[in-house]
């Protein structure tokens, strides 16, 4: 085993915010292993940055009607924050449009390219006549031939997880614009993987089939049984890395190439920081490289990476791809689309320094080999029944009675005492399963410990023996003063700001992992601890029922025809509704209100009579073109003055979605005005 560990986690889209299944899925076990990497004395360096040329991203600016850039510039942010605010500790979080990465993915493929390991192929693609643009997969949508999901994406259908290529879709349409799309003929580069398919196989396949999670292992062992495929290695975009040939105009490189290049280009920023050669963590065998990723990346990060890095000739492989499945939300698919998510950012907002609560929650509930489920209940049993019912329970209640019995100085204690073995047993077996990625053993290894001193101390009730055994009592506190600290050292991969607060509360320094795992006394007799503090707190059941009601109001509001809409008002009776008199009327005269920007005063023929009507309506329209404009009003609404001006109705409005106001009219222009409508 290496003792160098160059630990990657998947590049978040810069398209929106992260959400739990990024963090249950990725980042919240990558930040655990590169912790307890550290802790261990390893040389570690855990990479990440946002990668920001993904065909998502161009979805969402035309989506918006802004750039790229502004996409990229507001997200990046976004979810460099959120990993900060919960703790993921990288030693360097850059952006795939840095100049760097710019540079270093051109030069990787320059050096493909200068050996010969592209094939230049010409093909037919999808080409948008109105767009004027060759079509990348994710702008083609269609019908799924696998499952007939009707919005499938030229890449991959999202329903069955079935990878495709836009020519296997029934019926394509493009996303540009709406029309089906023509097939045009164009030049780009491949890759191709065929000819790795025998390295493949031997690496992994026959040299991995023992130690490789079995959901990575079989999804890689299942594409190379149906056989490879040359893979283009360019697309023809305007959003990218420019492909660095001549005659290249109009074409970047294929975001799967460019983006796992990223790792590379990050810990080169991070290593010209620090002093550090890159290449000791990228081209040496004394390097372990892991890369943290969801399920739906393996087959980049497992074929396609590992055969660029094979041809370019300088890179070791990784040595593990601990890929997890998909964590669900109560129940239900998370769906950025469909706002169907517990977002990174608004739960720092909503339980603020409470961030260990859901880094506990979402790895005990891990999905490590089959997808998983959140709950907002299961979230608030984890905290009120394990983190405060047992951990919190048990901390609190040595630091109290060590301040109670002994003014906050740890009392003496036999130092060979058999409980202490607990401790050594509980530092191995963490280790042991976070060496094998097995995030939610671990973390139940750590409880363990903990329900191990509760039992203690309960058995022993120091609160009792102080009367007739003090003996008895200074060491059931010494030992539990131990396993406390213990826990204190154990529990920093996990939840690494409850981590720092009994650190400084037991008074100590980190220790290495090796001492946790041989030494029996972490905190001696005679130390002097600092005042306790609750270290976790109940959460009350309203607090989560108003979790439980924003995704309850998420769901209706993706009930919705029109998502834009607002929620109905009160109901009312018919009689209520019968009190209402609507007339279709004529606006006769028109004019601005002085020193009133918005304001329009209006004489109408309401076939009743002709009255004044004031209108905030002049940003939408100028006088003179309503003048003569047949309209519909409300009559019998109670005259009130806006301006000195006494207002006799109200005309029906609605806003368009460019914000501007519309009027509500008889589509046969000849109505007679005073006709009454309902």
């Amino acid at each position: 085993m290496s003792n160098r560990k160059m630990i990657t986690a998947a590049l978040p889209y810069a398209n929106g915010p992260v959400h739990i299944g990024h963090l249950a899925g990725v980042y919240i076990p990558a930040d655990v292993y590169a912790r307890f990497q550290r802790r261990s004395g390893k040389d570690v360096a855990f990479i990440c940055g946002s990668d920001e040329h993904g065909i998502p991203i161009t979805i969402r600016a035309k989506k918006e009607g802004v750039t790229p850039q502004d996409i990229v510039d507001k997200y990046h942010e976004i979810i460099k924050k959120s990993f900060s605010d919960l703790g993921i500790s990288f030693d360097e979080y850059s952006r795939t449009t840095s100049k760097n990465h710019y540079e270093t993915s051109q030069d990787f493929f320059k050096t493909l390219y200068e050996k010969g390991k592209f094939t230049e192929e010409v093909s037919e693609q999808y080409f948008d006549e109105q767009a004027n643009e060759f079509l990348a997969d994710r702008y083609i949508v269609g019908t799924c031939p696998n499952c007939g999901n009707e919005n499938a994406y030229g890449d991959q259908c999202e329903k069955c997880g079935t990878t495709l290529s836009p020519s296997e879709l029934i019926n394509p349409k493009s996303m540009l614009s709406g029309n089906v799309p023509i097939l045009k003929e164009t030049k780009n580069w491949y890759l191709p993987l065929n000819e790795y398919e025998d390295f493949l196989n031997e690496w992994i396949i026959e040299g991995h089939k023992d130690d490789w999670k079995p959901n990575v292992y079989g999804q890689v062992k299942s594409w190379l049984n149906d056989g490879l495929k040359p893979r283009a290695m360019t697309r023809d975009l305007n959003w990218g890395v420019p492909v660095p040939l001549p005659n290249a105009e109009g074409k970047v490189l294929y975001v799967w190439f460019d983006a796992p290049i990223g790792y590379i280009s990050f810990t080169k920023e991070w290593a010209e920081k620090n002093g550090k050669d890159w290449k000791d963590y990228w081209q040496s065998e004394n390097s372990d490289l892991i890369h943290f990723i969801g399920k739906d990346n393996i087959v980049f990060h497992c074929i396609i990476f590992p055969a660029m890095m094979k041809a370019h000739g300088d890179y070791i492989m990784p040595k593990n791809v601990p890929a997890f499945e998909f964590l669900n939300l109560e129940n239900d698919k998370i769906s950025t689309s469909r706002n169907w998510a517990v977002w990174a950012h608004e739960y720092v907002e909503d339980f603020p320094g409470q961030q260990d609560v859901l880094r506990y929650a979402l790895l005990s509930s891990a999905p490590e080999t089959k997808d998983n489920n959140f709950t907002w209940k299961d979230f608030q049993t984890k905290n009120n029944s394990e983190l405060v019912g047992i951990f919190g329970n048990f901390i609190n209640r040595v630091a109290v009675l060590i301040h109670k019995y002994y003014n906050g100085v740890v009392p003496q204690g036999d130092q060979n005492s058999p409980e202490l073995n607990e401790i050594n047993k509980s530092a191995k077996e963490i280790s042991g399963f976070l060496e094998n990625y097995e995030f939610r053993n671990a973390l139940t290894a750590l409880m363990n410990l903990a329900r191990f001193g509760n039992q203690y101390l309960q058995t022993e009730e120091p609160w009792k023996t102080i009367k007739d055994n003090p003996e008895k009592a200074a060491h059931s506190l010494f030992v539990g003063a131990q396993i406390a600290v213990a826990l204190a050292q154990l529990c920093e991969p996990f939840m690494p700001f409850s981590s720092e607060k009994l650190l400084n509360m037991f008074n100590v320094q980190k220790l290495k992992w090796s001492d946790i795992e041989t030494k029996s006394v972490l905190i001696e007799s005679g130390h002097t601890i600092n005042e306790s503090s609750l270290l976790f707190s109940k959460i009350e059941d309203d607090v989560i029922e108003a979790q439980i009601q924003k995704l309850e109001d998420t769901k209706q509001n993706n009930k919705k025809t029109n998502p834009n809409a607002n929620p109905m008002k009160e109901e009312i009776t018919f009689d209520d509704f019968s009190k209402i008199d609507l007339r279709t009327a004529t606006i006769l005269e028109a004019e601005k209100v002085e020193k009133a920007d918005k304001l329009l005063k209006f004489k109408v023929d309401t076939g009743v009579d002709i009255r004044t009507v004031v209108s905030g309506v002049a940003e939408s329209f100028t006088p003179e073109e309503l003048i003569g404009k047949q309209v519909m009003i409300l009559l019998n609404l109670a005259p009130r003055k806006i301006r000195g001006i006494e207002s006799q109705g109200m005309f029906l409005l609605t806003t368009k979605p460019d914000g501007k106001l519309s009027f509500v009219t008889p589509d046969d222009s000849n109505v007679e005005n005073g006709i009454e409508i309902g």
